[in-house]
């Protein structure tokens, strides 16, 4: 597998972004992720976005990180937002969430960004998972759309810590 990064609104990207989408609608029900997105927000060096490709290049994952800083929704300066963390369920159980969540946290401290925050939902125990076992713990405040919502659980981890194992 290849990891590669790419503009937001690279057609791969809005390909698995999509997808992902579908995927959102299924386990909460209504549209998906609402919150605005703008493919500037990915673009170096106040984020990234990455895309993994199989050997044949077809892109099977995806995710970026956007700069934060203290606003109305909770975030804290210094603040880098983990987006679209996404894996085909063909390619899952490879370990490609782990290694483009690696990616982005290291370019995210090297952009100068002190934590890496994310929003998730209750009906993503693998994601929550994989977050847990990255070093990640819950945060509060929540921060976000969806920080008001019961379903929405929100995590955060200081950049630069080496992560659990």
């Amino acid at each position: 597998m290849t990891i590669v990064p790419v503009a937001y609104d690279h057609p791969d990207a809005v390909k698995l972004a999509d997808e992902v989408q579908v995927e959102y609608a299924r386990r909460y029900g209504g549209e998906g992720d609402r919150t605005p997105l703008d493919p500037e927000h990915f673009a170096p060096p106040r984020g990234l976005y990455l895309i993994a490709y199989d050997p044949e290049g077809l892109p099977v994952a995806t995710g970026g990180w956007r700069a934060m800083d203290r606003n109305g929704e909770g975030y804290a300066d210094g603040d880098a937002e983990l987006k679209r963390m996404y894996v085909i369920p063909r390619a899952r159980g490879l370990g490609l969430a782990r290694r483009i969540l690696a990616a982005l946290e290291g370019d995210a401290l090297a952009a100068g960004r002190v934590r890496m925050v994310l929003e998730t939902g209750d009906q993503q125990p693998e994601a929550i998972a994989l977050y847990l076992s990255s070093g990640y713990r819950p945060a509060v405040p929540k921060f976000g759309l969806y920080r008001d919502y019961d379903s929405s659980r929100c995590f955060a981890k200081p950049l630069g810590r080496r992560s659990a194992p």
